[in-house]
């Protein structure tokens, strides 16, 4: 997400980190674009202006407040320029076959984001048309919670669900509540967010399943199942330490009183039950079955898919026994709402995905896939462990992962393999799961809720709380130093 939570989490780019990859957290890529190519690129003219085109592709998403220009669309432009400057690099050395081949490797991997991700927005906007999150604010608001109450129930829930589904999904999922709940409070609603992104970025952190680089030192065999969770109370620093910073500016008031009633549309809770089952195949396909993840997903589209045509041919015998028994029962309110009911349709839920934040994803995803071809991210890692105390390397990396997305910089860490005490293939585990918490677009949560909540969660309002999500990532190391100490 880092949230990396590609494939989960996360986004590539993180430099938008942003990226790569974040939701699933539960997949595991192949990881093809964080592999360097057999020229060094580095040191040439192409790499550095390949590099400029970065940070300023960069530098325009970080003003698309100013500018009002759509954060994909400086990506796009970019990753088509780094790739073509690659081809002209590697035709020139008389390999063309190998930039090909890393190019289509690379599409390959933003293929299984997009149909994971492009899965999960229609699941949630289908929720959102029948209603669901609208009946839960009404619930919470029933409830009488506060604004600080609903602030902490938010977070929590995006962090412990984000240990077993997501990083990614479980902030759009809370994002959405939090929208409906405190409709027109946009300040309490930005700092929701930025609470959400920081929930669930630590809450994957300490679970092999909850984020994609666990699960990438789970799998290559650095830490075993169970070393995972001593990362928990590091993780709960992370996030309580912000959190309690913001609570203090969050005006300790009401939802305005929900004076309508919501009821759920038909199928809603049948809905639920099958995104529910769709995020569970999606995790068996790959623990068991050793398939993308995105193929789960997409078996899941398909059960949603049928279920609307369900919902559709058994309509009218649905209305009118629904007829007849509230004119039995003389409600005629509910008679009345009978006729706002209309056909459940899978393709207009499919319409509304996010296509910005989608081609956005593409265009993170190519860079740093070309960038890491010419031999950066492998050159970065090198760098830093060939020269550093591996405790400061790892805290850097933690920190670079915000703009630099933690998948590839994971892998690359794992490429070296440097002889690293269980302690800090921990810390590295934790850093690279929770500094992309630092910026915004520094993981996939944080990209997926700026396109959510268009206009209120933004990379300028994130980064004036990035104080206080600094020091929650202090405290995290600090904490894991001190309950871990026996480890390193």
């Amino acid at each position: 997400m880092t949230s990396s939570r590609y494939t989960l989490r996360q986004a590539p780019s993180r430099l938008g980190a942003f990226l790569l990859f974040g939701l699933c957290c539960l997949a595991m890529p192949s990881l093809a674009m964080a592999n360097a190519g057999p020229l060094d690129l580095t040191g040439s003219g192409v790499g550095v202006l390949s590099v400029s085109l970065f940070v300023l592709a960069y530098a325009l998403v970080m003003s698309e407040e100013v500018l009002h220009m759509r954060k994909s669309k400086p990506v796009l432009v970019a990753a088509g320029l780094i790739w073509a400057l690659v081809a002209w690099a590697y035709t020139g050395a008389g390999l063309p076959e190998q930039a090909e081949t890393a190019f289509r490797e690379t599409l390959l991997e933003y293929s299984e984001l997009l149909l994971f991700l492009l899965v999960a927005m229609t699941y949630i906007n289908a929720l959102e048309e029948r209603r669901v999150f609208d009946a839960l604010r009404a619930w919470l608001v029933r409830k009488g919670f506060s604004y600080r109450s609903l602030f902490w129930i938010t977070g929590f829930l995006a962090f412990w669900i984000s240990a077993v589904a997501n990083n990614m999904t479980t902030a759009m999922l809370m994002c959405a509540v939090v929208l409906k709940v405190a409709e027109g409070d946009d300040r309490f609603i930005r700092l929701c967010c930025i609470n959400v992104v920081v929930a669930s970025n630590a809450g994957g952190a300490f679970s092999p399943f909850g984020d994609i680089t666990t699960l990438m030192v789970w799998q290559a065999g650095q830490l075993p199942f169970g070393a995972f969770f001593q990362l928990l109370a590091p993780s709960l620093v992370n996030f309580l330490v912000p959190a309690l910073v913001m609570n203090v500016f969050i005006r300790n008031r009401k939802p305005p009183v929900l004076t309508e009633e919501v009821w759920l549309k038909r199928g809603a809770r049948r809905i639920i039950l099958l995104f529910l089952l769709t995020v569970a195949i999606s995790v068996l396909c790959h623990s068991m079955l050793s398939l993308p993840p995105a193929m789960g997903m997409m078996f899941g589209l398909g059960m949603l898919q049928f279920f609307g045509y369900f919902l559709r041919r058994s309509l009218p015998r649905s209305l009118d026994r629904k007829r007849t028994r509230y004119a039995q029962r003389g409600d005629w309110k509910k008679l009345e709402q009978l006729g706002s009911v209309v056909p459940f349709d899978i393709f207009s839920r499919i319409a509304r995905a996010e296509w910005d934040t989608l081609l956005f994803f593409y265009g993170v995803v190519m860079c740093v896939g070309g960038l890491g071809f010419m031999g950066y991210l492998a050159l970065l890692s090198e760098t830093l462990y060939g020269g550093w105390n591996p405790l400061w390397a790892n805290i850097v990396l933690g920190i670079v992962s915000a703009v630099v997305d933690n998948i590839p910089v994971m892998f690359a860490v794992l490429s070296m393999a440097p002889d690293m005490s269980e302690g800090h293939w921990l810390l590295i585990t934790l850093t690279a799961g929770v500094g992309g918490s630092l910026l915004s677009m520094g993981s996939a949560a944080g990209v997926a809720l700026m396109g959510q909540a268009r206009g209120i969660y933004t990379f300028a309002g994130h980064l004036r709380w990035a104080p206080a999500i600094a020091l929650g990532y202090a405290a995290s190391v600090a904490t894991h130093l001190m309950i871990n100490h026996s480890l390193f």
